[in-house]
């Protein structure tokens, strides 16, 4: 299985223009140089990507930015041109999907240095995968305008070759809040919440004494629920014990405000959560309704609070449960896409499918939030299942079939079969970009490299191998939805 230096999920950013960059704001930003490209990528994403492909398309003769697209850089450069041709027919299918081939595409490469090196043996070692990427697009008959590798605080131009404007020793990043795109995304609010491998760290399962303690809460919580769920009676007991448990625990979130600082957030949220209560909670979630259940509290002013809890619970599926994990990641990923966080929500999302390649949830979540859908037809649904549902149905009747939210996603997705492949992004943005002069290459053109895939990613994901089903030493009971 292909191993990477990051989230090994490929993911998109922005499916679909964010209400700050909406084009009826008529903000406009134009980028004319290596140097604002590469300070414009963190407000185009949410986050500072790092160990990350980006790729972003094109269009018109301004450049207007379209669909984009992040990967972990793969550690087997062997792997490269497969995902190379890859990453660029699923860029180029997905614009195409959405009425508009991309005139061209920006990639970055960004990339941490190892231990003993520089920022520029890292561009170096990571030129023939931009080299990869711009024969892979330019056999698609589409450029590649500009290849910027992003390192050590500085970064590099793959296409320029005038030192006065792309210098051998690179050139350093702006400071932040510094430049006209950090300005115009300060009065748009958006805002850049760190780098990726700290925004996927508040899904990490906790380490140490804490794992082992909670490991141990969810072997006892196992033993006691187990039982009762093959036994086929007392679902709607369980089911209803797991919510109010969850209600208990959101109401508790709720009433302490978030810290500002995500670390001292975490932290003190998994002080609220103790272990006996986190293991009832993700054994009770595996519960298909019980999950969909939970996922109707997308909304309103507790939404923040939900997030919090949910991230909580993901952080106490440590080793052997990290399967588990799926559930709580996957109403994280719901809760922040239904209130407006697609960043969170696909780094969630990613997580989840991380966690369980084959949770179908996840997988058609994913694709909608990727696809640019808007959340409200599944909200609207969910609503009017608990105006529905009245008073809960008398405990041990067995009828409690709750809302179908796999079903409801999938209808709204048009999906049959998930892809769970490589994701595209969505429709241009306002921001646009002009090449500068000397680095407006028009990409390596050429043919085709002999061999490649004919066509986007399918199911067997980024570098066409097949997923492995990971289920080994798991406990507990778990549904697959």
């Amino acid at each position: 299985m292909t191993q990477r230096d990051e989230s090994a999920r490929p993911s998109a950013s922005s499916a679909a223009p964010s209400p700050a960059w909406d084009a009826r704001t008529e903000t406009q930003i134009t980028l004319r140089s290596p140097a604002e490209l590469a300070d414009a990528l963190p407000y185009l994403m949410g986050f500072h990507p790092t160990d990350s492909v980006v790729l972003l398309a094109l269009h018109g003769e301004r450049g207007r930015f379209g669909g984009r697209l992040r990967l972990g850089i793969p550690r087997n450069s062997e792997e490269w041109p497969e995902v190379s041709d890859q990453l660029a027919e699923t860029l180029v299918a997905g614009c195409v999907k959405r009425g508009a081939r991309p005139d061209g595409i920006v990639l970055f490469l960004c990339q941490d240095p190892r231990t003993g090196e520089s920022g520029r043996e890292v561009m170096e070692r990571l030129r023939p995968l931009a080299q990869s990427l711009r024969l892979a697009c330019g056999g698609l008959d589409v450029p590649v305008y500009e290849a910027l590798c992003l390192s050590d605080g500085r970064f590099w131009s793959y296409c320029c070759p005038d030192e006065r404007c792309c210098p051998a020793e690179g050139t350093l990043l702006a400071l932040p809040g510094t430049s006209v795109m950090a300005a115009a995304a300060a009065y748009a609010g958006i805002q850049v919440r760190g780098t990726l491998r700290e925004m996927e760290a508040r899904y990490a399962p906790l380490v140490g004494e804490r794992a082992r303690e909670q490991e141990s809460a969810l072997d006892a919580a196992a033993a006691d629920l187990i039982p009762r769920i093959l036994g086929g009676t007392g679902g709607a007991i369980l089911r209803r014990e797991t919510l109010d448990l969850a209600d208990l625990v959101v109401e508790r979130f709720h009433a302490a405000p978030p810290l500002a600082v995500p670390a001292e957030a975490d932290a003190r949220d998994d002080a609220l959560l103790a272990g006996d209560e986190a293991a009832a909670i993700v054994l009770g979630l595996q519960d298909r309704v019980t999950r969909d259940r939970a996922a109707e509290w997308m909304e309103g002013p507790r939404a923040a609070a939900v997030l919090r809890v949910w991230r909580a619970l993901a952080r106490r599926c440590v080793p052997p449960y990290t399967e588990h994990a799926a559930a709580p990641l996957t109403l994280a990923g719901w809760v922040a896409w239904s209130t407006g966080d697609q960043p969170e929500a696909r780094i969630a999302l990613s997580q989840a499918l991380a966690a369980d390649p084959e949770y179908l949830f996840a997988q058609l979540l994913h694709r909608a939030c990727n696809d640019g859908m808007d959340p409200e037809p599944l909200r609207r649904c969910l609503r009017g299942e608990r105006r529905g549902r009245g008073a809960p149905p008398a405990a041990g009747t067995g009828t409690d079939t709750g809302t179908d939210a796999v079903a409801m996603t999938g209808a709204m997705a048009g999906a049959g079969e998930p892809d769970d492949g490589l994701e595209e992004a969505g429709p241009a943005g306002p921001a646009s970009v002009v090449p500068a002069a000397g680095a407006a290459s028009p990409g390596p053109g050429g043919p085709s490299r002999p061999g490649g895939a004919s066509g986007p990613a399918g199911v067997k994901g980024p570098a066409g191998k097949a997923r492995t089903r990971r289920r080994a030493g798991q406990r507990g009971v778990r549904g697959r939805q």
